[in-house]
């Protein structure tokens, strides 16, 4: 679904801030044992014949090496289906690099885990898109996938390596979002990560059917700012920037003040970060913004990575707040929220317009 951008000239601000990336997420393939129905990559059983080859693969990492102290998260489709996965995260590993992977965990056993232990891999992130097996197995396409997985939890768990809980919410599982938080717990992770649905890949064939109102989004990000006060271990909210509005009107009713944690994978920062403090690399090298927004800010076959994080006119457009439009545009929120860009792609083709699943209305007047 790649797509190309042209930028309007009145948008294109080239600003002398230096930005450096926090995280990176990078998609070693499509390739997947599970169908799951909101699939950001489209996953499917077989690899595709174009994803980077082991050498180009080495040559990513080189570059990544050289853009600072980044987390790499090493993802998928399942990372696990490529069979040099452990050469690339190891040699990520020699080059100092940060390392994380997001699984499906189906395929961890204890051969697998010594393995993820040995590469350097810090924190292995699995999705669980519900406290059940009757939730989970059914969106995930597999029965008995929640069972694996949990399996694979434990089994990294087990050897010292730092787990996190992943679970996209949408009207299928709203309501066990309780629960979901509860198994968290149980299992001792170190993170929970709720993820707002964004119509992307296979994301975009449930919209009607599973996506939550604007409203409902509020009431699931109000009640994890309270849960999070509550629980002894990390929980976000992902792809949901106004989160962080929230937080902020929250604290400010109770009298709290925000902590502010500004390192490491469970660092708190702002909302969006696409383009500014994150980018995504895709199984072919491409370089987008982030895993959801589907335009391309440069292509690592054709371009050495740091020219396209600093020369992009994509990620210039991004990191700068006055080309952002609509109500997001004069909202007092701005520097801590700035909307979810590849939600507004996805309604309007403006990747630069309001946050379409907001419900805050700015004190001063857009029109």
């Amino acid at each position: 679904m790649t797509q190309t951008h042209e930028l309007p000239q009145h948008l294109v601000h080239f600003s002398n801030e230096i930005y450096k990336p926090r995280i990176i997420f990078w998609e070693l393939t499509e390739g997947c044992n599970l169908k799951c129905i909101h699939c950001r990559a489209t996953a499917q059983p077989i690899r595709a014949k174009d994803e980077l080859t082991t050498k180009q693969a080495f040559d990513v990492v080189e570059q990544v090496s050289e853009l600072g102290n980044p987390i790499l998260i090493l993802t998928g489709g399942e990372p696990l289906y490529r069979p040099d996965f452990f050469e690339i995260a190891s040699y990520a590993n020699k080059k100092g690099i940060t390392l994380a992977m997001a699984s499906n965990g189906t395929l961890i056993n204890e051969k697998v885990a010594q393995k993820i232990k040995q590469s350097g891999i810090r924190r292995v992130a699995i999705s669980f898109d519900g406290p059940s097996p009757s939730i989970h197995d059914k969106f995930r396409g597999l029965p008995g996938s929640f069972d694996d997985a949990l399996r694979g939890l434990k089994t990294v768990q087990s050897i010292g390596i730092q787990t996190q809980m992943n679970t996209t919410i949408t009207k299928h599982n709203v309501d066990h979002v309780e629960k979901m938080l509860q198994l968290a717990e149980y299992n001792n992770v170190d993170a929970l990560h709720l993820f707002m649905l964004v119509p992307v890949g296979c994301g975009v064939e449930i919209v009607e059917e599973n996506m939550l109102t604007a409203e409902e989004y509020e009431d699931v990000l109000s009640w994890f700012y309270e849960k999070s006060r509550e629980v002894s271990f990390e929980i976000r909210a992902t792809c949901a920037p106004h989160y962080y509005r929230i937080m902020r009107e929250k604290a400010k009713e109770k009298g709290e003040r925000i902590t502010r944690n500004a390192h490491g994978m469970s660092a708190v920062t702002k909302g969006c970060l696409a383009g500014s403090g994150v980018f995504f690399i895709s199984h072919k090298g491409r370089v987008r913004p982030c895993g959801y927004l589907p335009l391309e800010a440069g292509n690592l076959l054709e371009q050495p990575l740091q020219t396209i994080w600093n020369d992009s006119e994509l990620f210039h457009i991004l990191r700068s707040k006055d080309s952002l439009e609509g109500k997001c545009g004069v909202c007092e929120f701005v520097n801590v929220c700035s909307g979810c860009r590849a939600r507004a792609y996805y309604e309007t083709g403006n990747m630069m317009t309001d946050e379409p699943y907001c419900t805050y209305q700015p004190k001063r007047n857009f029109i």
